[in-house]
Parts: C-alpha cells; structure tokens; sequence
C-alpha cells in the first residue's frame, strides 16, 4: 500500500531552558508555520551537583511533553522530529527519563550533539534569510551552551559549541539572582575565556554580517529596540546600556524593562554577560536577531528527508571515502543483507524505512576499521562511529550503527548493545544477525554471486536454506556457517542452515 503523502510536520526542540514545539504545513515545497508551543522547563536548574534531573523538575518537563503530545498526537512518526541539546547531553542516568519523555510525547527523542546542534542552527538561520549569500557570523545563546557558527551561503566553514549559556551563567555568577558590577564583570571574563580558543580561527576568516538566534539574543533585541538604545538590531552601544541597567536595579524583580518577559527576568544577567563577551572578543558591532533557530533548522532538515535530501547521505559516503572503504565489497554485503532483510522483516517486525536504512549504513561502512588495524577492526569500526561528528545523525543513531558495527564479526559482546533505549534493542540484535550472515556470506570478496538463498526466522530461531547440495560444494562456507551458529548464540540466536 502507497503511503500516503506528509504535508504537516513539526519540530520539538528540547532546550536546557525552555521547550519549543513548532507546527508548519508544506505550501508548494515551501513551509508555512501554522502553529507554536513554548513553555520555560529549565531543565538546566534541574541538575545536581552530579548531573542528575531532580524529581521536581523532571515532573514539569513530562508535564510540557504530555502538553505537547496532544498536539502531536495524530501525527505519523515519520513527521515529527524531535530534539534534545545540552542538558540533556549532560544529564547522567538520562536512558529513564528519556523513556517517559517519550512515553509522554508520543514521539523518539533524539539528544544530538553540539556540532549537530549548530548545524541545524545555521540551517534554520539561513533558510530565515535565503537571500543573503554573504559570509555571515550566526551565535545562538541558549541555557547550557552557546553555539557559534561561521558560513557562507549553504556551506559551514567554522562552527563550535561552548560551554557556557543564559541558565549556566546565571547558576553559576549570579546565584543568588543578586547583579553587581563586579559579579558581571567577572561572568563576562569566564565567557571571554571560553571564546579565545575560536576567536582567532574566526577572525582570520572573516564575516560580512552578524547574526543571532534563539531566546537571549532575539529577547535583547526587543529590549534595546523598546527602549530607544537601538534602531538596527543590538549594537555594542545598546548592549552596554542594557548590561548597566541589569546592574542598576541590582536584582531580576526589580528590573523595569521594556519588553522583558518575566520568565526570561531570572536568566538575563548570565546572557547578556554572555552576549557581551562575544562582542568583545569577536569584535561585533551590530547583531541582527533572526527569526530561524534551531526548531526551524530541525524542520528543513526533515523536509530534506521527506525530499529524498538527507545529509546523513552524504555522511555515510564522506566516511566510506575517509577510511577508504571498499566500495565493491561494501556493496555486496549491504546487498545480500538487504535481501535477507526483506524475507524476514514481516515475522521479525523490521518493515519500514528505518530497519533497512540503518542496515543499509552499517553494510557500507562495517569495515572502516580497517583503516586502523585488522586486529580488531570491527572495534575500531565501532568506536569511531561512536565518536566521530556526523552531521545529521543523533547520539542515538551514532550508538545503534556502532553496535551492528561492532558485533559484526567474531563472537559479539551483548554488553555492546547496553547504551540502546529498550525498545531498540530486539531490532537492533536481529539487525546484527543480518548483518553477521550477510558478512559471512562475502567473505571469500568474490564478485561471483551467492546462490538462491532463503532465510526463516521464528522469534529467536534463523534457518537458512540454500541450493540443494551447494554447501556440499562449497564446505569452506559450511565451516563458516558452522562457526556462526555458535557466535550468534552469544545474542541469543540458533541458527541452522541447509
């Protein structure tokens, strides 16, 4: 049955201060916003002193999620992308939680990385300017982590993310909420150290027009403008006036701002010391906020996708030439696997897009460990999937590709699949024994095809059966058959073959 077309998406983005949900429609290839959700969470806060969400805090934040999972409701999987950023990478013992976030939203959440994050930044950023071809400077603020991010057109030529944002710097020199000169001046220092090691990468390149995103700076903004400092975004004049008027009134509820809007109030003096050093060590004269941010980057990115434009494409192909993969071989494994794939996916419960994708990628790139050592080399492969930057793919995508990677060969460790959420864990095993057969299957790296082979599975039970007396001619492969059978019952499988 043909699927039927997606013309509604959404975006969640699950920010270390507030949480965004935003709703747009597909208008002759282009989105056109339709709805928006905020509500200030502050999971930030909500971390102890070891990186564990307390009770209360995690309770508000499912709350939200339960809010917005309504809305979201009705809507297919395949449309609804949702995201999580630094808190949520920091969070310890975070697999329980995500568990009832996801529970609550209806939806997998994925906790990308820092550079993912300024990805999707940028793209948000310049799809809200598709005009402007300039080299542009973009710096998002958010409450754990500030992202900067260098480009030029579609193209990123810099980008970091920096351990410092609005809720950490307000927890952090303002605990108490109390603002003084000198708690500002010294926030401002810590920020400025933070930014020296990409200030002068920066500089040396160069940009025409600065640009700023999300909560602080788009908040800012609106401030210096109703106060008649600005007329043309924040300049470096407006921001001291507004830096000043944070230390005069000495605490957030004594603050008489225009345009302050009251859940921002506890978290400004850690942005604006934020904002401020940026101007410093960058040199920033003027800084324009802009209407894209991460949320409408996530959209795009899934709109992408649904056009057959997925970066995690050009990804999987960027890594295969990097660790000079051969193409052949990968090919022909990524094949038979595929095929096998196909025959069992009904019982086994992998139809769908997803299964054969992920197969797909872990076929093409499971031997880029050999560009390290062949002692090994699916450990190797394993863990630079695990830790290398790949625009695109979550953390989670990252760990469920290192674990078919790297139980692909020799006896597989079930410990290696521990860091997997529940319910992609039974997926991932039979993947893997997919993965493993097809592998066994080409190890010869003949380019002669494989006989007509059916693969039957039953819960934990594979049987593959082949051309009447095809092993008889071939006792290398039974041998090597013999010896998968016994590896794979490390996952918990019995394999028989015929």
């Amino acid at each position: 049955m043909k699927r039927a077309a997606i013309d509604t998406v959404a975006a969640v983005d699950l920010g270390s201060n507030s949480f965004h949900m935003v709703v747009a429609q597909l208008h002759h290839e282009e989105l056109r916003i339709i709805d928006r959700l905020r509500e200030r969470t502050a999971i930030a806060e909500g971390l102890d002193e070891s990186d564990r969400l307390k009770s209360k805090v995690a309770e508000r934040a499912l709350e939200c999620l339960g809010r917005f999972g309504q809305r979201l409701s009705h809507m297919p999987a395949d449309s609804v992308r949702v995201v999580g950023t630094n808190t949520l990478r920091r969070m310890r013992d975070s697999r329980a939680f995500l568990a009832k976030a996801r529970q609550a939203l209806g939806h997998r959440i994925e906790v990308i990385s820092g550079r993912e994050e300024a990805r999707l930044i940028y793209l948000g950023v310049t799809h809200a300017h598709s005009d402007d071809s300039r080299r542009k400077l973009v710096v998002d603020i958010g409450g754990g982590s500030t992202e900067c991010i260098l480009g030029e057109g579609p193209e990123i030529l810099e980008s970091d993310s920096l351990q410092m944002g609005c809720v950490r710097w307000s927890m952090q020199y303002f605990p108490d909420g109390e603002i003084t000169k000198e708690r500002m001046q010294k926030a401002q220092i810590a920020a400025g150290l933070e930014l020296q090691g990409i200030a002068r990468r920066y500089r040396r390149l160069g940009w025409e027009s600065a640009i700023g995103s999300s909560g602080t700076i788009v908040a800012c903004e609106e401030m210096v403008r109703a106060a008649g400092w600005s007329i043309r975004g924040i300049t470096d004049k407006s921001l001291r006036k507004l830096r000043k008027a944070l230390v005069d009134a000495g605490h957030p509820s004594r603050l008489q701002l225009p345009a302050l809007q009251a859940d921002r109030a506890p978290v400004l003096a850690g942005g604006v010391a934020v904002l401020s050093a940026i101007f410093k060590i960058l040199d920033i004269d003027v800084l324009h906020a802009s209407p894209g941010a991460l949320r409408e980057g996530v959209l795009h990115d899934l709109l992408g996708r649904m056009k057959h434009e997925d970066v995690r494409e050009p990804t999987i192909r960027s890594f295969a030439r990097r660790y000079h993969v051969d193409l052949e071989q990968a090919g022909r494994v990524e094949r038979t696997a595929l095929a096998l794939l196909t025959q069992v996916a009904p019982t086994w419960e992998l139809e769908g897009s997803a299964p054969a994708r992920v197969l797909s990628w872990a076929a093409r790139l499971h031997e880029i460990g050999l560009a390290i050592s062949y002692s090994g080399y699916h450990r190797h492969g394993a863990y630079l999937l695990a830790h290398s930057d790949m625009s695109g793919f979550s953390r989670e995508d990252q760990t469920q590709l290192a674990a078919l990677v790297g139980n692909h060969r020799r006896r597989p460790d079930r410990a290696g699949f521990d860091d997997l959420p529940a319910d992609l864990l039974e997926p991932s095993l039979r993947m893997t024994a997919i993965l493993r057969l097809a592998a066994r299957l080409h190890r010869s790296r003949s380019p002669r095809p494989l006989p007509k082979f059916d693969l039957f599975v039953r819960r934990s039970e594979l049987r593959l059966e082949f051309e009447r007396d095809w092993l008889d001619a071939h006792p290398l492969s039974r041998a090597e058959l013999q010896e998968e059978a016994e590896q794979l019952l490390s996952l918990g499988f019995e394999l028989r073959f015929a």
